[in-house]
C-alpha cells in the first residue's frame, strides 16, 4: 500500500500493508532497520489507519530513539571485521588490507564504502566457504552452491537441492558465530526441520552451539548498523 510521513519532531515514517487475515491494527517497528509498519485489517481506512499511528506516535519516537545509530562506513569510521573493531584509515597500494586494528583502504576516499564491500564480500564467500566445505565433509553430504545476500530475517538458509544461502554480514561478528551459521545450514542438508534429529547433527558436525546462536540473538542486529 506504500506509506505515509506522521508529522512531528522528527517525523516518522510509516509503512502501510493490508491482510486479509488480520483482524485488528498492529504496529511494529522493525528492530534490524527500524522500518514502521502498520498491518491494517480489510475495511480499514488509511485514514482511520494514520490517526491510531498518531495515537502511538510518543511510543514510536521513543522507540526509535533507542535503537542503536546508524553508522556510514568511510574513513575515520570504526567497523567490526571478524568480531574485531577496525579503524577505517587511508591505506597505501591497490588492495584493501587488514591490520589486527585497522582496514587500511587505497583510493579516492568517495569510493572507500564501496572498496570495503567489495572486501567484506569475498571476505565472507572464503570463510562461508571454508567452512561449509569442512562441515559437508564431516556430514558425509555435498552441498550444491553458495551464494551471499544481505538478508534482514535469517542469517542462511539452506533449499531442498542443496543450496545454501548465508548474509555476508556475518564475516562482521565473531568466527565463532559465522561457523554455527555455516553448520546449521549444512545440517539442513540431512533434516529440513528443526527437530531433535535436525539438532544431534548439528551437534555431531560442529559441537557446542548455544552460546554462538546466543549471540546473534542479543547482538546480531548491530551487525546490520552498518551502511555502505
Amino acid at each position: 500500500m506504500g506509506f505515509n510521513r506522521l508529522p512531528g519532531n522528527p517525523p516518522v515514517e510509516v509503512h502501510l500493508k493490508r491482510s486479509a487475515r488480520a483482524r485488528r491494527m498492529t504496529l511494529r517497528v522493525s528492530s534490524i532497520d527500524g522500518r514502521v509498519t502498520l498491518t491494517l485489517p480489510r475495511g480499514v481506512s488509511e485514514r482511520e489507519a494514520m490517526a491510531f499511528a498518531g495515537e502511538k506516535a510518543e511510543w514510536l519516537r521513543g522507540h526509535l530513539g533507542r535503537r542503536a545509530d546508524h553508522v556510514a562506513v568511510g574513513l575515520g569510521a570504526a567497523l567490526p571485521v571478524e568480531g574485531i573493531a577496525r579503524a577505517i584509515r587511508p591505506g597505501t597500494g591497490r588492495s584493501v588490507r587488514l591490520e589486527d586494528d585497522a582496514l587500511l583502504v587505497p583510493g579516492a576516499e568517495a569510493d572507500v564504502p564501496r572498496r570495503v564491500l567489495g572486501f567484506l564480500k569475498a571476505r565472507a564467500r572464503d570463510r562461508l566457504a571454508a567452512a561449509s566445505d569442512r562441515y559437508a565433509a564431516r556430514l558425509g553430504r555435498p552441498y550444491t552452491r553458495l551464494t551471499l545476500r544481505d538478508t534482514r530475517s535469517r542469517w542462511g538458509s539452506c533449499t531442498e537441492d542443496g543450496a545454501l544461502m548465508f548474509s555476508w554480514r556475518l564475516i562482521l561478528a565473531p568466527p565463532e558465530a559465522l561457523d554455527y551459521v555455516a553448520a546449521h545450514e549444512v545440517a539442513h542438508l540431512a533434516e529440513m526441520n528443526h527437530s531433535p534429529d535436525f539438532w544431534s547433527v548439528v551437534d555431531r558436525i560442529h559441537g557446542p552451539w548455544k552460546a554462538q546462536r546466543d549471540w546473534l540473538r542479543t547482538d546480531g542486529n548491530t551487525l546490520h548498523r552498518y551502511r555502505f
